[in-house]
């Protein structure tokens, strides 16, 4: 692992050897991930990580990841995206795609709405706000975010504290409309059974489509490159792509790590600072969607549990948990309209922050 001279006042870490700083952020991000899984907290895995590696770096830790880490696990997320999409989501959103793109252009205003609004009042700087607003694609959001110049430590800031209300939320009213489905959390298989065509592919889609987004200069290019090629090779050819968890957990503690190190002292006031608006803006955006979720089931006749689940403005993954343990509900109808507006952000993440940008200017 590199290590860098700290770009911020010392602190106890400062003065440490980089094995020492290492080993107290690897024993922080295990105790913090277990907490989580243990509260059935969503992205566990990464947040711990994150978290373990902000106290770290405001605490005078010099340690970076590696450059080629980094790229690595940004390739493994994008691949994880790739193999998350699947034909009976396509098929839904088929049957159904004015509903789903009105309810995706509504949030994305709203969202962009109060980031630009959030920039507009310099609660945080330049597009930051705009990035960390994006309802849903977090990790995808602070990986392109960082490519675009807006400040990653923030974007996560936000994001992350997002998808915790968000799912929080989710499996609140998935118990109270649902007797005893609360979104229980499966249990882990860290070392499954490799399949070796599908665990080989995956290899080749991180390897070849982060290069080949590298030579072709895409933001973000490992994450980009790796999920778009994914895309073709898991749609168009019909390859499966195998992601162990033990390689995900990995993958997520290099982003975690990568962002949380680059956090020190004045970074993490300006955010405690910025927590009320932040927070304001996070509900605000949660009751917006709460009220599409109403004019589905009032206008569409949609049943409120799988309109709320469908209109959660982010936490994918923990949604689609949650919808899978509740009972009654559209799973493919939920997954296509997440699916669709996270794909969406992607897509049109970056223009939009390019415009809000200039209206900023």
């Amino acid at each position: 692992m590199e290590t860098t001279q700290p770009s911020t006042p010392p602190g106890r870490l400062a003065d440490k050897s980089g094995a020492l700083q290492w080993g107290v952020i690897v024993l922080l991000s295990l105790a913090f991930a277990a907490i989580f899984e243990v509260a059935h907290l969503p992205a566990a895995l990464l947040i711990g990580p994150m978290l373990a590696a902000i106290v770290a770096g405001t605490n005078g830790a010099g340690v970076r990841v590696p450059r080629r880490a980094f790229g690595a696990a940004q390739a493994v997320v994008g691949c994880l995206i790739a193999a998350s999409l699947e034909p009976e989501i396509l098929s839904a959103f088929a049957d159904g795609w004015p509903l789903f793109v009105a309810v995706v252009l509504a949030t994305v205003a709203a969202s962009s709405l109060l980031g630009y609004l959030i920039s507009r009042w310099r609660i945080l700087p330049g597009t930051t706000a705009v990035w960390g607003s994006a309802p849903g694609a977090a990790t995808a959001m602070v990986l392109i975010a960082d490519a675009f110049g807006a400040d990653a430590r923030l974007v996560a800031f936000m994001q992350y504290l997002r998808v915790i209300f968000v799912s929080l939320a989710a499996a609140l009213i998935a118990r109270i409309f649902v007797h005893g489905s609360g979104g229980e959390v499966p249990a882990i298989v860290w070392f499954p059974p490799i399949e070796w065509p599908a665990f080989a592919t995956t290899i080749v889609v991180a390897t070849a489509g982060g290069a080949l987004g590298y030579l072709i200069r895409l933001p973000s290019p490992f994450f980009l490159g790796a999920m778009l090629f994914g895309v073709a090779l898991h749609l168009g050819l019909g390859l499966d792509l195998q992601l162990p968890e033990w390689l995900l957990a990995a993958s997520y503690a290099l982003v975690g790590w990568s962002i949380g190190l680059n956090f020190n002292r004045l970074i993490l006031r300006h955010a405690t600072r910025a927590l009320p608006q932040i927070l304001l803006s996070i509900l605000a955006l949660m009751a917006f969607c709460g009220g599409l979720a109403w004019l589905l089931t009032r206008f569409a006749g949609i049943d409120p549990l799988t309109a709320y689940l469908a209109t959660s403005p982010g936490g994918m993954d923990s949604i689609a948990i949650i919808a899978a343990a509740s009972q009654k509900v559209n799973l493919s109808f939920i997954m296509a309209l997440q699916m669709a507006r996270f794909l969406f952000v992607l897509l049109l993440g970056p223009p939009i922050s390019r415009l809000v940008a200039g209206r900023l200017a």
